[in-house]
């Protein structure tokens, strides 16, 4: 069974091409979802083993998607314009990459975050 990536950025070429870039290294992608609602729905729906967050998604953060994440002990990273000093405190404990980042360096992250992927 391929793992399941949540894809939360609300801007859709980075969220294409870092999806693509996923499922050819071997991931199934759920989303992107570009909002924190779309995210939380998926996150219901549907089995997520990570996910890849930007944190502000057109105003909002992704901070409750984080909470929901974290409380259900899936592992998460961000992908973010956002400085490590300006994010919320659920982002402090995990990967952060600073766009733009290459896909190859996200795929490794989760490979880390993933072992059996």
């Amino acid at each position: 069974m391929k793992a399941r990536i949540l894809v939360v950025d609300d801007n859709a070429l980075v969220a294409f091409e870092l999806g693509q870039a996923l499922e050819s290294a071997g991931f199934e992608v759920i989303g992107p979802a570009p909002s924190v609602a779309q995210a939380l729905t998926l996150i219901k729906e549907r089995i997520c083993h990570a996910a890849v967050l930007d944190i502000n998604l057109h105003g909002e953060t992704s901070e409750a998607v984080a909470h929901v994440l974290a409380a259900l002990r899936i592992p998460f990273m961000t992908m973010t314009g956002y400085a490590r000093t300006q994010q919320p405190p659920v982002f402090e404990r995990v990967p952060h990459f600073t766009k733009p980042v290459p896909s190859a360096v996200i795929v490794a992250e989760l490979r880390k975050m993933l072992p059996a992927a």
